[in-house]
């Protein structure tokens, strides 16, 4: 059965920047070995996230690289998304993106801003999923 993960940001050091819980998360599926693909909200937010994967931890290295910039797409470990780009499909999603993320996966990662007016579009993504069938998760970070 898919699964779908929501990471709730609380912690000060994810409050002030989110795509840092994005790094992380990165972090984990690639020390655990699992290709992951993020689907970024827009072309800045893929850079910056491309940036933020080389310099967020100066002990952590993390093969990244934006989707369609060469052929690597296929074996680059962590695949960042621009919208309108085409890539391959992944077990692993981290989804950025305003709307459901587009099947086939195993689990999707969704992260949850702390804003309590930016929450309302994900409690409508939870209901979707779990129409879908999706086995849901919820995580305070």
């Amino acid at each position: 059965m898919p699964r779908a993960d929501f990471y709730l940001i609380a912690k000060p050091r994810f409050l002030t920047e989110p795509l840092r819980l994005v790094c992380e998360l990165a972090r984990k599926a690639h020390d655990s070995g699992q290709p992951l693909l993020i689907l970024a909200r827009s072309e800045e937010q893929a850079e910056e996230l491309d940036e933020l994967l080389w310099s967020f931890d100066e002990d952590a290295y993390i093969p990244h690289q934006l989707a369609g910039m060469d052929e690597d797409d296929d074996i680059t470990p962590v695949l960042i998304v621009p919208p309108g780009v085409d890539s391959p499909s992944r077990p692993l999603l981290l989804n950025l993106r305003d709307e459901v993320a587009p099947p086939p996966f195993e689990r999707v990662l969704e992260v949850v801003p702390a804003d309590p007016s930016a929450r309302e579009p994900l409690r409508e993504r939870w209901r979707q999923y779990q129409a879908l069938g999706y086995a849901l998760n919820k995580y305070d970070m």
